[in-house]
């Protein structure tokens, strides 16, 4: 078992995170605050107006939103607000359904649209009819920008893929039950393992081709109450299904391992470095070997995780409920030897 240290004590429970320009931005609900990524070293700190329930970071902006309907876009280097709206979604208050940042656009769900925004201004560049919580099926809109020039959008039972620059629906796919996750976009052609991937409430793993949105494959796993989305990496598709992680081969389907955690698995995966580490609601974080699925260390903190772990530079960073945000030698487990209060 690792023996990991307590890297960054925040004042709260570090409820979001994001890793992005050499900084960890993190929240811990009423004030938004920036690290030293290899120090610890508090860069700034600031109050916001409302309490913070999702982060994320791009190309230098950072992007919260705020319980009662706020967005806001923030400069990475020093925290000044850059711009705000009202408004948006109320129904799901939560990190994962938020909104999104990605190339320099930020997508909202607000007034029953999707609307994409210019990252630095705010201002809106397209916005499509994706229909009120109802309409979506009870359940958040998800949305997943990628690298081919389209952002995929899961809304109930629907996904769509809409072209970023101009937001025209390039195709529509109807499934049996809703996904409660994004999907996942994996590049190249369908015989590599490229296309979209999802998994509905029932555990029932999709492969999408991203080119007509047709189902290549589907594969049942178990029930799961999981908004995380599956992740697709290294030519295998991780998907955490109850308390176990399923790994599949991305361009067949076939099952390939299964770990059972001792709690239900938070948070999506992330793969680096042949390792794949997660986080599970018995408090501890898990590092397998991607290829095999055997356990390589894992680490019990004081506190269930929160969110999906990061991992930059042979580094893998979590949050817990036990106040702390830890570092840890990806490898092994172990304190990275910098500490730092907040």
């Amino acid at each position: 078992m690792g023996n990991g240290r307590r890297q960054f004590k925040t004042r709260d429970v570090a409820w979001a995170m994001a890793v992005e320009g050499g900084r960890i931005h993190a929240s811990d609900g009423p004030s938004l605050y920036a690290l030293d990524a290899a120090t610890g070293t508090e860069q700034w700190r600031l109050s916001t107006d409302a309490w913070v329930y999702a982060l994320k970071a791009d190309r230098g902006t950072v992007l919260t939103a705020t319980r009662g309907g706020g967005v806001q876009g923030w400069e990475a280097s020093n925290g000044e607000k850059l711009w705000e709206v009202t408004g948006a979604q109320t129904d799901f208050e939560t990190a994962e359904a938020g909104p999104v940042i990605h190339d320099g656009m930020v997508y909202v769900w607000q007034d029953a649209r999707l609307r994409a925004l210019d990252a630095r201004t705010g201002l809106e560049r397209w916005s499509y009819p994706i229909g009120d919580a109802a309409s979506c099926g009870g359940v958040p809109v998800r949305v997943t920008p990628a690298a081919d020039g389209y952002v995929y959008i899961a809304a109930g039972t629907r996904v769509l893929a809409v072209e970023t620059g101009s937001g025209r629906v390039r195709w529509h796919f109807e499934a049996p039950a809703v996904f409660l996750s994004p999907p996942a976009f994996a590049p190249g052609p369908a015989v590599t393992g490229g296309g979209v991937y999802l998994a509905d409430y029932l555990g029932t793993v999709y492969a999408l081709d991203a080119t007509t949105g047709k189902d290549r494959w589907r594969i049942a796993t178990e029930a799961r109450s999981s908004i995380e989305p599956v992740l697709v990496a290294v030519g295998n598709v991780h998907v955490g299904s109850g308390s176990a992680l399923y790994t599949l081969d991305a361009v067949t389907g076939t099952p390939k391992w299964r770990f059972a955690a001792g709690g239900d698995v938070v948070g999506a995966p992330v793969v680096a470095d042949g390792r794949v580490h997660f986080g599970s609601a018995d408090h501890v974080l898990y590092t397998l070997d991607a290829a095999g699925g055997q356990l390589r260390w894992k680490l019990a903190t004081g506190g269930e995780i929160t969110g999906s772990p990061v991992a930059r530079a042979g580094v893998v960073y979590a949050c817990s409920k036990d106040r702390c945000v830890y570092a840890l030698d990806a490898l092994k487990g172990t304190g990275t030897g910098n500490r730092a209060r907040t």
